[in-house]
């Protein structure tokens, strides 16, 4: 999952300060930008894995076009940073399930040609989609 980032540049005397919208009280902050990325991965991280622990949802992240026209963070630049969340979803458990034949054979082609399984590909065709619910 993709989430939005507003990075505000550092200076001489401060460091480039991360904070992720879609999660209120993420933030982060480094010496350098590259930094600063690292640690908002880091800092992404530990949050959901306490709203997991604690048995809360974690957000579906907003578009970034949404986050940029917030007044909040005008003059902010922007990045998206990558988290496998599949580890906070919970232990995988085996469905059964009825497709249509042409349409699984379609669906083992496309994961095959992204590199994944039928399950992760599953997987994340329903997380787009919930995204794509969320956003609308």
């Amino acid at each position: 999952m993709k989430f939005p980032i507003a990075i505000e540049p550092g200076t001489d005397a401060s460091a480039w300060g991360v904070v992720v919208p879609d999660l209120p009280g993420c933030f982060s902050a480094g010496d350098s930008a590259e930094d600063a990325f690292t640690n908002a991965v880091e800092a992404i991280d530990a949050h959901c894995e306490l709203l997991a622990e604690d048995g809360m949802a974690i957000p579906v992240p907003r578009p970034l076009s949404a986050w940029q026209s917030d007044p909040e963070y005008a003059g902010w630049a922007w990045g998206l940073v990558e988290i496998d969340l599949s580890r906070y979803e919970g232990k995988a458990e085996k469905i059964n399930i009825t497709l249509p034949r042409y349409l699984l054979r379609r669906i083992d082609e496309a994961a095959k040609a992204a590199g994944s399984s039928r399950s992760g590909f599953l997987a994340d065709a329903a997380r787009k989609a919930m995204r794509e619910d969320h956003a609308a």
